[in-house]
């Protein structure tokens, strides 16, 4: 984990949210995806079997891991290909580094990798003086900016075409002021192709590995990782162990329903498979744990390890469309990272789980059908439970239960609060009160809902005996 401080969710989105044009831009931008998912969806009358059908084989490979991990193993090692396991961030960065040591490797081109943005693999690798070089565009043009990806699936969602112009006239030489997306993109390709051919080592995500072949399936949109793995001396793929699907012929329902959920796509316009190195080349599969046996060890918590990482959660999100990803101060964002990222560290992300209307949007749209914002709530009790939530929150939320539950105190409550927002509003809405930072004062009622009942329940049963 990054030595830098976190800036908590609710501070990071507030500084988001002073330019109301980008945040509109961004929240209309994610919904277009998210309605682009749901048009893809529609296509397809089995669309929710698919999702029934990839929960349950995920489900399957959760309960029986051990197995599935053994067995892939010894289907990859048959295949030629080294197997490393990885408990945590740190050993995984130190197995990396200590293939490209072997190979005398200083410079190593990367795609897409979200588990590497988790380990902070790039920072691990800069500071023993090896440059790492993304890939994959969005992610290219966020190294150049030094900022972390702000989507799982769009890293620079974040970005409008006028920025991605500044950064490359200033990383890239192009020409200033010219915003054409196919010259921007056309540019970023030339750099990137001397990158692909002079690169002795790539690395690359996974997507989904099979157990009874022992291969992995990589999905991209730009060919980025087949350029770096097929140039390359030396292929590292590196993977969660919850990628693990049993089968091949279960890739069917896995990738029907991964581009979909992502872009609204029908399919990535790569899924490459991955199965052995190609004569005189090494192939080595990182296989890493980093919290992920603890979450298979919290019952209530254990579906989150089904994630395929489509970022559908994100795009559907009101909290996250309205906030943006670097909010989560996570390498995954959203409502998914935010049942993640607790696992790893509570203390650090308890802020996480609470940045959630819990409207279900995200339950709805997810292809594995993680039950996301029933453990959102749930993250909640736990944080509550463990002391990680603010003191004055915990405090006026036990005052409030107690009032809650004993109803003389409710009716005083009731009708004090109704008297000092009638008579002194300023007690109510002011700055330390929260609540109203970007809201107005509502009509306060002449009375309570019980008194309105009891009154109008008198009058009926009057009205009745007439």
């Amino acid at each position: 984990m990054s030595s830098e401080k976190i800036i908590q969710h609710s501070e990071a989105a507030a500084k988001f949210n002073k330019d109301v044009e980008r945040v509109n831009w961004h929240d209309e931008t994610l919904w277009f995806v998210r309605a682009k998912r749901d048009k893809s969806a529609h296509q397809i009358k089995d669309w929710e079997l698919l999702r029934e059908t990839a929960s349950q084989i995920k489900l399957n490979v959760l309960s029986n891991i051990h197995d599935y991990l053994v067995e892939f193993e010894a289907n990859a090692q048959r295949n030629g290909v080294i197997v490393h396991w990885a408990a945590d961030a740190k050993e995984h960065n130190e197995i990396v580094h200590s293939i490209l040591a072997k190979h005398d490797v200083k410079k190593m081109v990367k795609s897409k990798s979200m588990l590497t943005e988790e380990c902070h693999l790039n920072d691990y690798l800069a500071e023993k003086g090896i440059e790492v070089i993304d890939s994959d565009l969005g992610e290219y043009i966020v190294q150049l900016r030094k900022e972390p990806p702000s989507h799982i699936v769009l890293p620079a969602i974040h970005l409008k075409k006028e920025d991605v112009s500044e950064t490359f006239h200033e990383h890239l030489g192009t020409e200033k002021g010219n915003f054409n997306p196919q010259y921007l993109t056309e540019s970023a390709r030339q750099s990137l192709r001397n990158t692909f051919l002079t690169r002795k080592a790539a690395l690359t995500g996974v997507n989904f590995a099979v157990a009874e072949t022992g291969e992995f399936v990589v999905c991209t949109n730009e060919g980025n990782a087949d350029m770096g793995a097929h140039l390359a001396d030396v292929h590292i793929a590196c993977m969660g162990f919850e990628k693990l699907i049993p089968k091949r012929e279960h890739l069917g329902v896995f990738l029907r329903l991964l581009a979909r959920s992502a872009t609204g796509q029908p399919i990535t316009t790569f899924s490459s498979h991955f199965k052995k190195p190609r004569d005189g080349k090494e192939m080595h599969i990182v296989i890493v744990d980093n919290g992920r046996s603890k979450q298979l060890g919290r019952e209530e918590f254990r579906n989150s390890l089904k994630c395929i990482r489509c970022g559908a959660c994100m795009n559907t999100c009101p909290v996250y469309r309205r906030s943006g990803g670097h909010s989560y101060h996570n390498a995954v964002a959203g409502p998914i990272g935010s049942i993640l990222a607790p696992n790893l560290d509570m203390s650090k992300n308890a802020d996480l789980p609470f940045a959630s209307t819990l409207c279900g949007s995200c339950t709805n749209v997810c292809p594995v059908k993680i039950d996301i914002h029933d453990q959102l709530y749930k993250w909640r009790q736990v944080l509550v439970k463990e002391g990680h939530t603010p003191k004055a929150k915990t405090m006026a939320m036990k005052t409030m239960a107690t009032v809650l539950a004993n109803p003389t105190v409710f009716n005083i409550a009731g009708k004090s609060g109704r008297f000092v927002m009638k008579n002194i509003p300023g007690m109510v809405n002011n700055k330390l009160n929260k609540w109203y930072d970007q809201r107005e004062m509502p009509d306060v009622p002449e009375e309570s809902f019980r008194e309105w009942y009891k009154k109008n329940s008198k009058e009926s049963k009057e009205k009745g005996n007439e």
